[in-house]
């Protein structure tokens, strides 16, 4: 018998709602205490069930959560993202993870480009009051007000026109209405209808149809205001952007498996532009851009190293539509822009005469695609044709393709990737034999959100004679982090800066850029190794390979002494062994046995 899970509520979900134990939940219901239905050895609870006063009180719940975030004074630390995402996820109920996410990011979206208007309608108010002004003084209340409603004075500085009925003030006097979704899907339609070019399909206009409680709705609202416009706009961008980021985040980690299809660890995205090392006036390629992580990070990096994001020629490509509206709003929030096109890289080159400075990736692992959907002559399948139960070479391929001269790319792959054997195995000695494998970094596991999966970093170089570093023709740096990492749940590690640091200036240190240290290979770390050396190993890549064993570091005590311990210790075990031994058969003999 099928069951609408969509009509029930989990165990996990009630106890969550009502902030108590799962076992607190267990026991009412084994009590008869609330109503609920066994499906295999896990209990569902119908939602048409709940005892009077249940409803109301998971409603308080919600309430009280959202409450602890509004109230609070202090909203700029570190913490206050964690704060929002406690008390947004609180009232997620029991609504999928998945739709909840487009409903969550859409309205933060929406308070990111409405506190936009006001900061750009705050400049343009005192532009017409300021009688130095040539360009937009006026005396009149009436030709002010109509220079504040004009909108190509927003859209020539970057700054979308948002309708009255759009504006979060106008949204916040809305919270207690009933219709609350109604009135937000208008202001997205509103939006779109005024910046059709850069917004057409891709807010969500999902409120109204959702099956999320009006009063939740509101509740999010609030809760967002808290990101207050406290005329410091840039101040502000910077806290959107990391709230956005870190929700992003916790979604994927909330999905699983899915989660990775449209985020990858910031640890991993910061490591991979940290070895690019990205520059103003750069074509940027991502043809599996998910919501736009790999571009907000190379933005980043650039500003931190005094350079303008804004001067990123940025491309990306994402085969998921609701995906591809993520990393559209993520680039606006982070005021980024770019050709971010719909399709699918297989087989829809949306670039096809694109020469990149940079590709970056985290492409879908071991997917299975059709060949037979390629034309003869695709100018990318310079190695070989993948085989259809596995893309990973068909991306390698489309990453080197779309490289410039002294091109770069930085990717994700699955370690199976680095020494597979058939077919894969002999693209990956045409690709080891064009010498453009540059660097590979193998990676502890655990670093995906619940994916145990370990992965490997590539880096290719289209030019390793005559780039921008020293000639490196004929050699590939090879770095085993495996025992890199920084543990932070059970589930998952990161690279912490340090780490980032210590991997990527290995990698300075071997190119020998201007200001590293200066390079040596690094027992069980890293090992610059010869084509002549890959091709002794046959052409697989592990860089375990290579690295070797970490020297044993010597603690001083001498080997007899270390001998006689470990002898003392076998002798003490094997003596325990033969005593467990002896309990075990008196108690099999009192059992009659």
């Amino acid at each position: 018998m099928s069951i609408n899970k969509s009509q029930f509520i989990t165990v996990a979900e009630m106890a969550k709602m009502l902030g108590v134990t799962r076992a607190a939940i267990n026991k009412q219901i084994s009590e008869k205490k609330i109503p609920a239905e066994k499906v295999g050895r896990n209990y569902l609870i119908p939602k048409t069930a709940l005892p009077a006063g249940l409803e109301e009180r998971i409603r308080t719940e919600q309430k009280k959560a959202s409450d602890t975030v509004i109230k609070k004074s202090h909203h700029h630390d570190l913490d206050f993202e964690k704060e929002l995402w406690a008390a947004a996820d609180k009232l997620r109920g029991n609504i999928d993870v998945s739709e909840y996410k487009n409903i969550v990011l859409g309205l933060l979206f929406l308070k990111y480009i409405s506190d936009a208007f006001y900061k750009r309608r705050e400049e343009l108010e005192s532009f017409t009051r300021d009688s130095k002004n040539e360009d937009f003084y006026v005396k009149d209340d009436k030709a002010r007000a109509q220079i504040l409603e004009t909108k190509d004075f927003y859209k020539s500085v970057g700054v979308f026109y948002v309708p009255e009925k759009s504006r979060w003030e106008f949204l916040q006097t809305k919270t207690m209405q009933s219709d609350i979704g109604q009135v937000l899907d208008k202001a997205m339609d509103l939006i779109e209808e005024d910046n059709r070019a850069e917004l057409e399909g891709v807010l969500p206009k999902i409120y109204t149809r959702t099956t999320l409680d009006h009063a939740v709705i509101g509740e999010l609202v609030n809760i967002f205001s808290r990101i207050s416009f406290d005329h410091n706009f840039d101040r502000e961008k910077d806290i959107l952007g990391r709230i956005y980021e870190y929700f992003l985040g916790q979604f994927a980690s909330a999905e699983g498996r899915r989660g990775g299809e449209f985020f990858t660890p910031r640890s991993i995205v910061k490591l991979l532009v940290e070895i690019l090392e990205p520059y103003e006036n750069a074509r940027v390629l991502d043809p599996a851009c998910g919501s736009g992580g790999m571009f907000v990070s190379m933005g980043e990096y650039l500003r931190d190293h005094k350079q303008d994001p804004s001067k990123l020629a940025i491309n990306g490509q994402e085969s998921n539509q609701t995906t591809l509206r993520l990393a559209k709003m993520n680039l606006a929030i982070r005021g980024l822009s770019g050709k971010i096109e719909l399709g699918n890289s297989y087989y829809q080159d949306k670039f096809p005469h694109l020469q990149a400075d940079f590709v970056i990736a985290n492409p879908p692992f071991n997917a299975e695609w059709e060949p037979s959907k390629l034309a003869d002559n695709d100018p990318r399948i310079v190695l070989g044709t993948p085989p259809s139960g596995n893309a990973n070479f068909m991306w390698i391929q489309h990453f080197a393709h779309h490289l410039a001269p002294n091109g770069y790319a930085g990717f994700v792959m699955p370690n199976g990737a680095l020494a597979v054997s058939g077919k894969e195995g002999d693209l990956r000695q045409k690709l080891i034999e064009a010498d453009i494998v540059e660097v590979v970094i193998s990676c502890p596991p655990k670093l995906f959100y619940n994916v145990p999966l370990p992965v490997s970093l590539w880096f290719l170089a289209k030019n390793k004679s005559g780039d921008r570093f020293r000639k490196r023709s004929g050699e590939t740096l090879f770095i085993d982090a495996r025992d890199v990492f920084e543990q932070i749940s059970r589930k998952q590690v990161v690279f912490n800066p340090e780490h980032i640091q210590k991997i990527a200036n290995t990698v300075r240190a071997w190119r020998e850029e201007s200001g590293a240290e200066e390079y040596k290979d690094v027992s069980g770390f890293c090992k610059s190794a010869t084509l002549g050396e890959i091709k002794k190993n046959g052409y697989v890549l592990t860089p375990g390979r290579y690295v070797g064993l970490a020297d044993a570091e010597d603690d001083g005590i001498p080997f007899e002494e270390k001998m006689q311990k470990f002898s003392d210790e076998l002798r003490g075990a094997f003596s325990k062994g033969l005593e467990l031994e002896k309990k075990i058969e008196k108690n099999l003999k009192e059992l009659g046995f």
